[in-house]
């Protein structure tokens, strides 16, 4: 008998900017078609990727916005299909690109922080939103 898997690694960011027609604080949301939700960038390690690597490639893929990658954020922790899952993320703030819609995402929006609380799919990524604020607030 194999010993038990460990958790499935991923990692992503909570992708911030100032909006170019205000100057407000935006929030990067990307739809997902397959799951039909709201989330942050994010996606499985490949083996032997970093996280903080892995990160940034996956909001590069998924957004296609380059990004400075800022303070660690809180790390989520659920179960997926009864297997621990492990997402570890970062502040990031956007520094240029443009999004394509792909077969992952399908839809990218830039909300203000209140409006992307609203709009994410699951409560659980409002710590990671709730830290980033805090990380901004305090800048």
């Amino acid at each position: 008998m194999s010993a038990p898997a460990g958790p499935v690694l991923a990692a992503g960011c909570v992708l911030w900017r100032l909006s170019p027609y205000d100057g407000g604080l935006e929030i990067c949301l990307v739809h997902r078609p397959r799951y039909d939700d709201w989330s942050f960038p994010k996606g499985k390690l490949k083996r032997g990727e970093p996280a903080l690597a892995g990160a940034l490639r996956e909001v590069l893929e998924e957004t296609g916005h380059h990004c400075t990658p800022g303070v660690r954020l809180p790390t989520s922790r659920y179960e997926v299909n009864g297997r621990p899952k492990e997402v570890a993320y970062w502040a990031a703030e956007a520094t240029g690109g443009s999004f394509a819609p792909n077969d992952e995402v399908d839809r990218l929006l830039w909300l203000p922080p209140s409006s992307a609380r609203t709009r994410l799919t699951r409560p659980r990524d409002h710590a990671q939103l709730d830290a980033l604020l805090a990380v901004l607030r305090s800048a």
